[in-house]
Order: C-alpha cells, then sequence, then structure tokens
C-alpha cells in the first residue's frame, strides 16, 4: 500500500481521516490563503496597498505544495492542478521581478 495515500494511525482518535499527501495539500492551501494575511498586514503598517517578498514566496510554495497534492496523491484532480497551475507560474514570475527591480537583501517593503 502506497505510504503517502494512507491514512496517518496516530491522528485517527482525532476523528481526522488524513494522509501525509493530505496534510501537504492542506499546508499548502493554508499557506496560499495566508499570504492576504502577510499583504494585509504590510498594507496597514505603511498605510497603503503594498505586497511584500513574503506574498510571493508563500504563493510560490502554497501553490507548489497544493500542485503536488493534486498530482502526485491519489487524488489526480485535473481542476486542481489547473487551478494551481497559474497561481504558481504567477507568483515565481512576479518574485522573479521583484528581486531582479529590488535585488536579494531587501529588508522591508517599498513605501
Amino acid at each position: 500500500m502506497d505510504f503517502m495515500n494512507s491514512p496517518i494511525e496516530w491522528l485517527a482518535w482525532t476523528g481526522l481521516h488524513a494522509s501525509p499527501w493530505k496534510l501537504i495539500g492542506l499546508t499548502g492551501a493554508l499557506m496560499f490563503g495566508g499570504r492576504w494575511v502577510v499583504q494585509f498586514i504590510a498594507s496597514k503598517r505603511y498605510g497603503k496597498p503594498v505586497i511584500p517578498r513574503a506574498f510571493w514566496y508563500m504563493s510560490l510554495i502554497g501553490s507548489a505544495m497544493t500542485l503536488s497534492y493534486f498530482t502526485l496523491s491519489a487524488k489526480q484532480d485535473s481542476v486542481g492542478v489547473l487551478q494551481n497551475l497559474f497561481p504558481a507560474f504567477t507568483a515565481a514570475y512576479s518574485l522573479f521581478l521583484d528581486i531582479r527591480h529590488r535585488g536579494w537583501h531587501r529588508d522591508r517593503a517599498d513605501h
């Protein structure tokens, strides 16, 4: 039996039926959604719309994690692949532009 698609035994007492792939997918979804909290905090701090670099890292990592869940797990869902493929490309390109424009060692968002 495939370990990554098998239920995690020590979670059984919680009533959760999660496999390692499911945890990767959920973590990716939380990271992808959590990027909006990071963007909100940065914008509130500077009093204007700001997209910090962490937003792009969280977008890229969250998309990659959910993309791996939808392609490598037993889920094999083409809708999930499409839903995460385009944001991953956009995040990677935006991160590239941010690094090219501001350099690697940027300490804070422009304001």
